[in-house]
């Protein structure tokens, strides 16, 4: 454990996580700006895309973003019983960027080859590097939550690179120089990661203690898995296996939506809890309802709001047609402005007694989503009379999907954190990751939906979406009279 105070404050090797996070967001949220625009952009052309249809190319959108959050499960298990989360973090990132440059091929083969290459390095990185932030500190070190908050402030840095890099040139140059700028991104994050990971002393180091015997059990039983992988990744990229990405994307949320319902009834069931942990599971369980809700939404950003910015949105500046990507500089800008002012409410309110419940800033979150697609409607309304529309519309609606996020994402966080079966934790912060996925997915239906005919689709889908946030919204405020209040005052971005 590393005790050194030279980064703001905090253990030195805070410096180099965050540095790695940074990089990963860069090129996380910098090729996933691109993602959809790619896929459907025409064959033709100056910038040439992939030429799919809407629908298909949100759903492997989905696809990805829900495998992206699922693998976290996967890559946490590993670093805990084989790797270390060092090393998993390392192993990931170089993964990372080995998908991103294998994106930047302008092939089809390799782009799903890409697609898979960055899902798998996610899974290793992702979660393991938010643990050996905990490991920095002793388990009373009362610097710890403001150690997490800098630690987050890198997804919004990262972000805004991304966007801002990756977004330009892959739209003004060429998609695939887009692709290969994240790539870059991310051997940055990797070498200073192995320059630098001295620093972290023995946080998260070495895997957890067992005898060899089981080890190698677990060894070989992942290598078996591994391989076995690989053979339907390989059969699925030589075209022997065929997949229809929608019917793909609506099993995958069936599955992973199976997978946290028999958990959740295993721990309540089967995993020996007593009375409080089962009541406090049953609040994380509302948690994640409406997180799963929320996100459906939110990662509409990369989808169905990138194409209508495309189509229909007055893109200019001052003369200049900016970047469809530059939009999305507005959800970390408004996260950096706002979280502050979250926080401030929150303790405000619990000074006064009067701080809300969970289940109802939740609820808070899936309203302000809500109103956040009532703009878009009325934005889509204007754009059938007479397109383009200002820019102002989308702006307004990250705003308020921003706000909802400040709402709902990091008390969730929190909530997880301390709510959880203390024996459980690991796994807990994997449903937590699993809601974003089953989001992600959704998103991905719902966006093919709302695109597939142009203007026609999208007001019937949005109008959809916000009685669908309005009606769970209200559940949840009807659940928080079950659950006494649970006072959270942090504010860590997403």
């Amino acid at each position: 454990m590393n005790t050194d105070k030279s980064f703001f404050g905090h253990p030195i090797g805070l410096r180099t996580l965050f540095l790695t996070e940074m990089w990963e967001r860069m090129s996380y949220y910098g090729m996933r700006a691109l993602l959809v625009l790619y896929m459907t952009g025409s064959i033709t052309g100056f910038n040439p895309g992939m030429g799919m249809s809407a629908i298909d190319a949100n759903a492997i959108y989905g696809i990805y973003v829900g495998f992206v959050y699922f693998m976290v499960v996967p890559g946490g298990w590993i670093a805990d019983n084989i790797l270390g989360h060092q090393k998993a973090v390392l192993i990931g990132a170089i993964i990372i960027a080995l998908g991103h440059f294998t994106l930047a091929i302008p092939l089809e083969q390799t782009f799903f080859l890409g697609l898979i290459l960055v899902v798998l390095g996610t899974g290793l990185l992702k979660g393991n590097i938010s643990t050996i932030v905990g490991k920095l500190y002793s388990d009373d070190d009362t610097r710890r939550d403001s150690g997490y908050t800098i630690f987050y402030m890198s997804i919004n840095i990262g972000s805004t690179l991304g966007f801002l890099i990756c977004a330009w040139l892959g739209e003004k140059i060429g998609w695939h120089y887009g692709f290969g700028a994240a790539g870059v991104g991310m051997v940055l994050g990797v070498y200073q990661y192995l320059k630098f990971k001295h620093l972290l002393g023995d946080a998260g180091e070495k895997p957890n203690d067992m005898e060899d015997i089981k080890r190698n059990k677990l060894i070989k039983w992942t290598k078996n898995s591994l391989a076995l992988m690989f053979i339907v990744i390989a059969l699925g990229l030589f075209g022997i296996i065929s997949i229809d990405p929608r019917t793909f994307a609506e099993n995958f949320a069936y599955f992973l939506t199976i997978v946290a319902g028999i958990y959740f009834l295993y721990l309540y069931f089967f995993a020996g809890l007593d009375f409080n942990e089962k009541r406090n599971l049953l609040l994380l369980f509302v948690l994640f309802v409406g997180a799963a809700a929320f996100w459906s939404g939110f990662d509409q950003s990369a989808s169905s709001l990138s194409i209508f910015a495309r189509d229909f949105t007055d893109l200019s500046v001052a003369g200049y047609i900016i970047p469809i990507g530059w939009l999305q500089f507005a959800n970390p800008i408004f996260v950096v402005t706002f979280a502050p002012i979250f926080a401030g409410i929150w303790a405000n309110l619990a000074r006064r007694n009067m701080d809300p419940s969970l289940p109802i800033k939740f609820a808070i979150g899936l309203f302000f989503m809500a109103i956040s697609f009532m703009v878009m409607v009325f934005a889509v309304g204007l754009a059938m009379e007479s397109a383009p529309v200002g820019m102002q519309w989308l702006l307004i609606t990250y705003l308020l999907q921003t706000w909802g996020e400040l709402a709902l994402s990091p008390i969730g966080l929190s909530a997880f954190s301390k709510y959880s079966p203390k024996r459980y934790m690991g796994q807990m912060f994997g449903l937590w990751f699993l809601a974003s996925a089953i989001g992600g997915v959704l998103a991905g239906l719902l966006g093919g939906d709302a695109t597939a005919d142009g203007l026609d689709s999208v007001q019937p889908i949005f109008t959809f979406m916000i009685q669908y946030y309005l009606v769970i919204g209200i559940i949840l405020v009807g659940l928080s009279f079950l659950f006494k209040s649970k006072k959270e005052t942090e504010a860590i971005p997403r």
